[in-house]
């Protein structure tokens, strides 16, 4: 194995509080940090764990996403194939839409350097929290949305649904706030198709500086989804529509002999 070591942590959403004791030890104790984080306040605190510690280059003026995330990871190998102990910080869980800490992740390992990556909290799990979900009961799906769309993902109504960047469906460069185009005009009618137009749904964000900010949670029925602010971060949550029907022969084959009643009530 060559010298060089690369670790990829996250922050987790909430400033400082969802730092694993993992993930701090590692940024402390690397040769050279580079971070790609949501808020100043979060860099600031990440150099004074660790001096080394500079901002990952994120270029807006690419037409395509990709290209900015080759050169983050262009600059993560860089300092790999010095021999440095490297950890790359990224916001939230850094497997989670984190496409440069996966690619660098693999590009170190191609090259014979040893490489790792720590969980952290993602925005799903504080969506979990913050909602009261628990995707044990009806089970859950989590799609991109742009891809949900445009690959025509096949999906149970009767279980939970999330989907991801929704205010960046169609959009392969860089969000710019403000943007007149309305994608999810077109997010809004296939889901209609499937829920209805006055089902409830909800667009949510996660709290950044909780206790002083709290989590966004818009409840709207579907068809006003378009009309909707939506930001960067914004998640959209659509409960089940109705529970799953259950399968007779299965409850019998599994010699389960509670009432169907018993049933519905235990899954709701």
């Amino acid at each position: 194995m060559k010298a060089g070591l690369l670790t990829v942590v996250g922050t987790g959403i909430q400033l400082v509080g969802h730092l694993t004791l993992a993930a701090k030890a590692w940024i402390e104790q690397a040769d050279k940090v580079l971070f790609a984080v949501a808020d100043p306040v979060t860099a600031k605190w990440l150099r004074s764990l660790n001096a080394t510690a500079e901002a990952l280059p994120y270029n807006t003026d690419n037409q395509r996403r990709k290209q900015t995330y080759r050169e983050m990871v262009d600059v993560i190998l860089s300092q790999v194939r010095q021999g440095l102990n490297v950890c790359a910080v990224f916001y939230g869980h850094p497997g989670v839409f984190a496409d440069p800490a996966h690619a660098a992740i693999q590009q170190a390992r191609r090259e014979g350097f040893q490489a790792q990556m720590l969980p952290g909290i993602s925005a799903e799990d504080c969506l979990f929290a913050d909602l009261g979900l628990d995707p044990g009961r009806n089970g859950c799906q989590s799609f991109e949305a742009t891809d949900f769309l445009i690959r025509q993902r096949r999906f149970d109504p009767t279980s939970a649904l999330i989907l991801w960047q929704i205010a960046m469906v169609g959009n392969l460069g860089s969000y710019k706030p403000g943007e007149q185009f309305r994608p999810l005009t077109v997010l809004t009618e296939v889901l209609k198709t499937h829920y209805g137009s006055e089902h409830e749904v909800i667009v949510y964000e996660a709290a950044v500086y909780h206790p002083v900010c709290k989590p966004v949670i818009q409840r709207v029925p579907l068809d006003k989804l378009p009309e909707t602010k939506v930001r960067e971060v914004s998640t959209l949550y659509v409960p089940p529509k109705a529970p799953a029907p259950v399968d007779r022969e299965m409850l019998e084959r599994l010699g389960m002999s509670v009432s169907i009643e018993h049933i519905r009530e235990e899954t709701r």
